[in-house]
């Protein structure tokens, strides 16, 4: 797989309704994973929206989550860069690059869902998730 680049849209609780209108205009497969499935299924967000990826018949990409509780979340703020793929080289120089010198808000290392992800800001205030996908995810 490539390394792909997307918008990942943040929401307080209406990321399932919001990412299936996106589905209604511009059409294609959306997958919705929920906290839930991700071993907390007992958590108050459990129904919430973990990450969700819309793929379109046009080439788009729009991926979006419920933000978790204690995470604020501010509209007209609520959007990250997503920087995904298998390359786990390339895509940990992209990491390396666009952290240093900026703020990291979860450590780039392997999640509960198996792949490596990191969020951080650049230096610049842009806020970037980079996600190396593990075979078999």
């Amino acid at each position: 797989m490539a390394s792909r680049l997307n918008p990942y849209l943040s929401f307080d609780g209406d990321a399932r309704q919001a990412l299936e209108f996106y589905k209604e205009i511009f059409g294609g497969t959306l997958k919705l994973n929920t906290y839930g499935e991700f071993g907390q299924p007992d958590a108050p967000n459990a129904d919430k929206i973990m990450h969700g990826m819309l793929e379109t018949p046009s080439g788009f990409t729009l991926m979006g989550a419920d933000a978790p509780p204690g995470m604020p979340n501010n509209p007209g703020n609520n959007f990250s860069v997503s920087l995904s793929g298998d390359d786990d080289a390339v895509l940990r120089g992209y990491w390396e690059k666009l952290s240093d010198g900026g703020t990291v808000s979860v450590p780039f290392e392997k999640q509960m869902w198996g792949d490596i992800f990191g969020m951080c800001t650049d230096r610049f205030g842009i806020p970037w998730m980079v996600d190396i996908v593990q075979q078999g995810s």
